[in-house]
């Protein structure tokens, strides 16, 4: 409850949040995140993803999240083997 009214100070500090906006620090985590988004795309145009149909992207999605569960399963197991050696 009060870290809610602190914050809700806080995002409703006109000053503060200027000052913020004009730190270095928020000014390079925006300008990191335009350039990330840029860089997705130019790889996704690259790569044929930006035409890609919403069900070869569902496939595309589901392939990936396959391999990340097999990748982790075939890590638990090796790590599993370490503990036991």
């Amino acid at each position: 409850m009060v870290l809610r009214l602190l914050m809700r100070y806080l995002a409703n500090n006109e000053q503060l949040i200027q000052r913020m906006a004009e730190s270095y620090p928020m000014r390079r985590a925006a300008q990191l995140a335009v350039a990330l988004m840029y860089r997705t795309k130019s790889l996704a145009r690259e790569q044929g993803l930006h035409e890609m149909t919403p069900e070869r992207f569902k496939s595309f999605v589901n392939m990936f999240k396959n391999n990340v569960r097999q990748e982790l399963e075939g890590v638990k197991k090796e790590l599993n083997s370490k503990k036991k050696n």
